[in-house]
């Protein structure tokens, strides 16, 4: 059961949890297990259990369950691999995490990601029953596939319930995954299901679309390559376990009702821009979790590369828990490489053993001192420096505003456009046209939406962004005269003018070394049209806004009317990074960032000549938080 936080001095954040030996020396595997749903669907759970020579043991076990999308046969065979694949990364040498490099992303299986991504076998060694149960209409389990909606919603409480009246489990529930499991995770200890002890969510978000799906207002592609990879795979059911249950005609009809869940949909959503679904509503909003009514300790783990990466403190804030009973922990990394240096000297433990760690404490009862972690455990960027708050941003960071300035730097000879930022407004006024050019993909912005993967391509997908920028018109500072952090959104406030009847800005905030390399730190997007925000949900430091919330509904679309002024306020999602001294700080503002955010062809149409306009009596400006 669920205790008190501990009120003990904080533990370092490389420190090692207890998690014991191992108890049972054998896993005992029971795949594509039917788990009936109360209208007639049946879903399909793979179920890990602890044991030894004799068969699996008969003491009833908590049970640690993960949703997936994703097939949970192929995570299964999979998993075979994952201790040959650890090893063989932890071979890798690992770069000094100033920022991530290919070498990281390398490394990253070495960090335990691949056991709470499927099944923890550490944890299920330990005293735990393992599951991962395919969704409805995905892998072995019948339905159609309809992500997130208010029936899988259902399906998670009861496959829960199920799961407590059998005899191996003793009633205690963990939920748990990453990403699409994440998400899942708390969506249902949202609905505080009986029995829920902890969650332990890797690379959650708050809200999907608003997000990933409809970022500032816009599709991303990559979203229509996750629908149909998920399509593709339902198509490959665990068949022995199907035709053992008796599922298998119902399967088949299934499948041919509903052959491609959603893709049709999308492609209607993203090659047009007046569906209903291509603006954020009811529908929407019936597939986020209600944080706020979560009552089981929560863990969340996040990346400030992270496709989630705007809402990692948000949910932390949201859920209505002691410091102990909530922690999150944000590393440099990407969706793809949680946990990259995880368990080696000066590093977190291993994702697998701090997941084991953390349901020890709230599930069992032990008190191995986990509550006392963080709360709020970041690693810096700049230098790589793990750094554990009380609270997020650092509350010794103050608010100061970088005016857009038009005399050039002299720093950006290689972007499309060199302007400077500045801490006094100097009055100076121009008209800056933004530069129209090709796709540039060779850049942070896809390294963040292929996961990671890009990076492995080279630093311009990952920490040189001067590729990306000759497209872009950049503002860039003077070099810092000391090592400065800086802590928290970020919020650009723009004069701008269009030639068209929309705009759209995508922004990225870069600390320039004194090599000359870009390095992204954080970034953000925005349709002009969608510009209207939320007062209430906004966020507000000493007066100043520092991370706009815009609502990104149909109802609240702002007109763009060519060649009149109009204010905007981007956000930026949140960092802490570190501006060694000589280092520069940069903000680059494009037209476009495909394959990060697609515009359509009938939305292309309506954007043309955008302008930020610089004047003396409405300046342009990005608000931060800035420590020493």
């Amino acid at each position: 059961m669920a205790e008190s936080a501990s009120t003990a001095v904080p533990i370092a954040h490389d420190h090692h949890f207890d998690i014991g030996p191992v108890r049972y020396p054998k896993l005992f595997g029971a795949n594509t297990v039917p788990v009936p749903m109360s209208d007639g669907a049946t879903l399909a759970a793979d179920i890990v259990r602890p044991g030894d020579a004799a068969g699996p043991t008969d003491e009833p076990l908590p049970a640690i369950v993960n949703f997936t999308a994703y097939n949970m046969m192929f995570n299964r065979r999979g998993m075979r691999h994952n201790d040959a694949l650890r090893k063989l990364a932890s071979r890798v040498r690992p770069s000094d995490r100033r920022h991530m490099t290919a070498r990281d992303v390398l490394a990253a299986p070495a960090g335990g990601l691949l056991e709470p991504f499927a099944i923890n076998r550490t944890a299920v060694r330990r005293g735990y029953v393992g599951l991962m149960v395919d969704v409805r209409g995905t892998g072995s389990s019948t339905g159609s596939w309809d992500f997130f909606s208010p029936r899988e919603q259902q399906d998670y409480g009861e496959t829960l319930a199920w799961v407590r009246e059998q005899p191996w489990c003793n009633g205690d529930i963990a939920v748990t995954g990453v990403s699409y499991g994440a998400i899942a995770a708390m969506i249902a200890a949202g609905h505080r299901p009986d029995g829920l002890r902890a969650v332990f969510a890797i690379e959650a978000g708050e809200d999907p679309m608003r997000e990933l799906g409809l970022t500032g207002g816009v599709p991303t592609p990559m979203m229509l390559l996750w629908l149909l990879s998920v399509n593709v795979n339902k198509w490959f059911p665990a068949l022995p376990g199907v035709l053992r249950s008796g599922t298998g005609a119902r399967l088949l009809r299934d499948r041919i009702a509903d052959p491609l869940s959603w893709v049709g949909r999308a492609l209607t959503i993203g090659l047009g821009h007046e569906h209903p679904d291509s603006y954020l509503n009811e529908m929407w909003a019936s597939k986020v979790a209600r944080l706020a009514d979560i009552t089981a300790p929560t863990w969340i783990h996040g990346g400030w590369h992270d496709v989630y990466n705007r809402s990692n403190f948000r949910m932390f804030d949201r859920i209505p828990l002691s410091d102990g009973a909530k922690q999150v922990v944000v590393d440099d990394g990407y969706h793809l490489t949680a946990g990259a240096g995880f368990g080696t000297p000066g590093n977190p433990q291993a994702i697998d053993e701090l997941q084991t760690a953390w349901f020890d404490r709230w599930v069992k009862g032990i008190d191995n001192g986990i509550d006392g972690y963080g709360p709020i455990t970041v690693r810096r960027q700049g230098d790589g420096k793990w750094l554990q708050h009380s609270s997020f941003p650092d509350p010794n960071a103050s608010v100061r505003r970088f005016y857009l300035d038009p005399t050039a730097s002299g720093t950006a000879a290689h972007a499309g456009g060199d302007a400077s930022l500045v801490l006094e407004p100097t009055g100076a006024e121009a008209e800056l046209r933004l530069p129209r050019t090709g796709i540039r993909p060779a850049s942070n912005n896809t390294g963040v939406i292929t996961m990671g993967a890009g990076v492995l391509l080279g630093p311009s997908f990952g920490s040189d962004d001067r590729r990306a920028e000759a497209g872009a018109l950049t503002f860039t500072s003077a070099p810092f005269t000391e090592d400065t952090t800086l802590s928290g959104a970020m919020n650009l406030h723009l004069l701008a003018e269009s030639e068209g009847t929309d705009a759209f800005w995508s922004v990225t905030v870069c600390v320039v070394e004194p090599d000359g390399a870009s390095v992204p730190i954080t970034r953000g997007a925005l349709l002009s049209s969608m510009r209207a925000i939320d007062e209430q949900a906004s966020e507000y430091a000493d007066g100043e806004l520092v991370f706009a919330m815009h609502t990104l509904t149909a109802d609240s679309a702002v007109a763009v009317v060519p060649g009149e002024r109009f204010d905007i306020d981007i956000e930026i999602n949140p960092t802490e990074a570190l501006l060694r001294a000589g280092d520069r700080l940069r903000v680059a503002v494009s037209r476009s960032s495909f394959p990060r955010h697609f515009l359509s062809p009938s939305r292309k149409r309506s954007i043309r000549g955008q302008t930020i306009v610089l004047d003396k009596n409405a300046p342009s400006y990005l608000s931060l938080r800035m420590g020493q």
